[in-house]
């Protein structure tokens, strides 16, 4: 070395600090001369750290590939054996050899440390495969015998994607089938199903109200006719907004009460189960008021094309025409209800669709069915005397207290009724505001009472019939008679006297009578009142005519004899009373009353009624014997009519008072009556009169006065002459 060389001029403490900073303790000339050493040594110790890593992976295959064949002959054992125990071949187990005890590990080097010695690798546990799992001791040695037998959970089989494929063809297949055969059923076996169900639901079916006949009196003049008009329905299905709001904003333009319209409004299906599509709020409403209501613009309220029955005279025959009502405007009462499927004609219909909305679909489903109007009924009425009757019927009941009254004309020889008027009555235009259901009743032809002295007449027709007096005869009358124990007396105080029949009949003699009907005899009195109408219902064309009671001559009792011949212990409505006094004035012959003129159908064809049935109850001689003898009571001093005189005509008729049967018993009060005709001596009309009164009166004295102007007025309306000749004198006494 020279003096040059570094390393000998380095300070020797110099080499101390260089190994403190050399790693390993290694000088830096020997880290500078041993690099390529170190470079060697790095990659030989590479080398074997991957050549030890590849023996430990083969190791652990070698290991695996023990433990799956170890597995398996474990499993071929059971497998043997549970065949043996199925077969009933069991041997004696094989003991499992010893396994040689493999070295599952290798010796590893490790890589020699940068201070040259060599760490020591462990070796591989050996023993069982699966130790249990506790921290109990491990067993040396596997148990001897039979080795029991444990299923395995099988292992999960390989996915098929051909298999699966296979499947999901097969499903969607299904699912497809399922789908087209659904869609036949709906589109072949039950389109037709569905498609009326569909419509069904857009369908609405309204009614076409059939035009109601008019009702004309026998001038042609309309009694009751109809007008166009609205009705206002609701299809609970289609309607908007809640009903209880609905039904009190409708209650003022209906006239019904909101209670009564909210069940209607809001009941949507019937008991059982079916939808209701259509429903009634009220019919003949103002076409005015259906515009109001058409502008709520709500789907579910209806507004249809009907009819509203008009009735300008009111109360004028009211009793007698009837009055309409219900969902269908059918006739409730009257001529209305007798003759209701002649003036009613037939309904038509018009089914169409609507929208949501409620408006009908152009070019949808639509089918009308048209109404066939109703018939026109003329009557024999006359609207002018009708009304006269009316008034004074009213006067005459106002005046005397009378609770009800009656008052007709009918003509003599057709039997046609020219007025027919009842109190109290009621407006039948506005027919559903009363106080009390009595005002419907026609009380001349559905109220019964016993008729009084007006019956005497078919006595003496009768008697005159059997000879049993002559026209101008004679007879000593007694002031009373006792028949069963009772005494029947006469009002007129005339004791013991001869009275002609004219006196008995102007005088209302009881006891000459009840003398007259001994001499005809009950069975004989029974036939002439049954000729003359009594106790069957007359057919006038009345809905609810009465028939009365006619007792039978079995059914006498002891004062039968003195209570049947004056017009009690029976009963009559006034219509047969005045049918009666007709038969006397058409000269013995009795025709039925008639109310109906004619019929005319809607094409305009007139249908004329049958002739009014007719027979004779007394020949022609004693009827025109008992016309003269009837005006007895009007024109003789003593008789009870006096009151009904008319100046310038004859009149003939007979008072009569009689009761009223309430419940069985006798009504406090009495009613009175005049039934006759004129003029006496060519009759031409019949009027009768007849009125309840509870306070009591006479027959002439509370009717004389209504059978005097009803008669002024009749004859002067249909122009009958006055009479030429004086009335006739009476000599009432023998």
């Amino acid at each position: 070395m020279t003096e040059s060389d570094p390393r000998r001029r380095r300070d020797p403490s110099s080499i101390s600090r260089a190994r403190r900073y050399t790693p390993r303790g290694r000088t830096v000339r020997e880290a500078a001369d041993g690099a390529e050493d170190n470079r060697a040594r790095e990659n030989g110790a590479r080398d074997r750290e991957a050549a030890r890593r590849e023996r430990n992976r083969t190791a652990q295959q070698t290991e695996a590939e023990d433990l799956a064949a170890r597995r398996r002959r474990e499993a071929a054992a059971r497998s043997r054996e549970r065949r043996q125990r199925e077969t009933g071949t069991i041997t004696e187990p094989r003991k499992p050899e010893p396994e040689t005890k493999r070295s599952t590990s290798t010796a590893k080097s490790e890589p020699l440390r940068r201070t040259g010695t060599v760490r020591p690798t462990q070796s591989r546990r050996t023993g069982p495969i699966n130790p249990p799992r506790g921290g109990g001791r491990r067993p040396t040695n596997r148990p001897t015998g039979p080795v029991p037998v444990r299923p395995l959970a099988s292992l999960p089989r390989l996915g098929s994607p051909a298999r699966r494929l296979r499947m999901a063809a097969a499903f969607v297949m299904i699912l497809l089938l399922v789908s087209g055969a659904r869609l036949v059923q709906l589109q072949v076996t039950d389109s037709a199903a569905y498609a009326a169900e569909a419509l069904n639901q857009r369908l609405t079916t309204e009614p076409l109200p059939a035009e109601r006949g008019a009702i004309m009196d026998r001038n042609g003049n309309r009694l009751a006719y109809s007008i166009e008009a609205n009705y206002i329905a609701v299809d609970p299905v289609m309607l908007k907004g809640d009903a209880a709001e609905l039904a009190a904003g409708l209650a003022p333009l209906l006239g019904r009460p909101a209670s009564e319209l909210e069940p209607i409004l809001g009941t949507k299906e019937t008991p059982q189960g079916d939808q209701i599509r259509f429903a009634y709020l009220q019919r003949g409403v103002d076409l005015a008021i259906g515009d109001e209501i058409r502008e709520l613009e709500n789907p579910g309220l209806i507004i249809g094309d009907d009819e509203r029955r008009v009735v300008p005279g009111h109360d004028l025959a009211a009793n007698v025409i009837g009055f309409t009502g219900g969902d269908d405007g059918e006739g409730l009462g009257g001529l209305e209800a007798a003759y209701d499927d002649w003036l009613s004609g037939e309904d038509g219909e018009v089914s169409y669709e609507r929208s949501q909305s409620g408006q009908p679909i152009p070019g949808a489903f639509y089918r009308e069915e048209e109404a066939v109007p109703g018939n026109d009924l003329q009557v024999t009425l006359d609207d002018k005397l009708q009304f006269n009757v009316q008034k004074i019927l009213e006067s005459t009941v106002q005046e005397h207290d009378a609770e009800f009254g009656s008052a007709m004309v009918m003509e003599v020889g057709s039997g046609e009724m020219l007025a027919m008027a009842s109190t109290p009555t009621y407006d039948a235009a506005n027919p559903f505001d009363v106080d009390d259901s009595e005002a419907y009743r026609d009380y001349g032809t559905q109220a019964t009472v016993d008729p009084g002295s007006i019956h005497k007449a078919i006595v003496f027709a009768a008697a005159l019939e059997e000879g049993c007096i002559k026209p101008d005869g004679t007879m000593p009358v007694e002031q009373s008679i006792n028949k069963g124990g009772t005494d029947y007396e006469d009002g007129y105080e005339h004791g013991s006297a001869v009275l002609s029949l004219a006196g008995i009949i102007a005088q209302s003699s009881n006891v000459g009578t009840i003398q007259l009907a001994d001499c005809i005899g009950k069975e004989k009195l029974y036939e002439y009142q049954l000729a003359f109408g009594l106790g069957e219902a007359t057919g006038v064309g009345v809905a609810g005519e009465a028939a009365g009671i006619l007792q039978e001559p079995q059914n006498w009792s002891g004062t039968s004899e003195g209570s049947v011949p004056i017009g009690h212990e029976g009963t009559a409505t006034i219509m047969q009373m005045a049918a009666m006094y007709g038969a006397i004035a058409n000269d013995g012959v009795y025709v039925q009353p008639q109310l109906v003129d004619h019929k005319i159908n809607a094409d305009g064809e007139i249908e004329e009624q049958p002739e009014p049935e007719t027979h004779r109850v007394i020949s022609k001689q004693n009827a025109e014997d008992l016309q003269y003898l009837l005006q007895a009571p009007i024109a003789a001093e003593t008789g009870t009519g006096r009151n009904a005189e008319l100046e310038n005509y004859h009149l003939a008729g007979k008072t009569g008072t009689g009761s009223l049967v309430v419940d069985g018993d006798y009504a406090p009060g009495n009613v009175t009556s005049f039934v006759g005709f004129a003029p006496a001596e060519d009759p031409q009309y019949v009027v009768a009169v007849s009125v309840y009164v509870p306070g009591g009166g006479g027959g002439g004295s509370t009717t004389g006065e209504a059978f005097k102007e009803i008669n002024e007025f009749a004859l002067g309306y249909f122009g009958v002459r006055p009479a030429t000749e004086p009335a006739p004198e009476f000599d009432v006494w023998g």
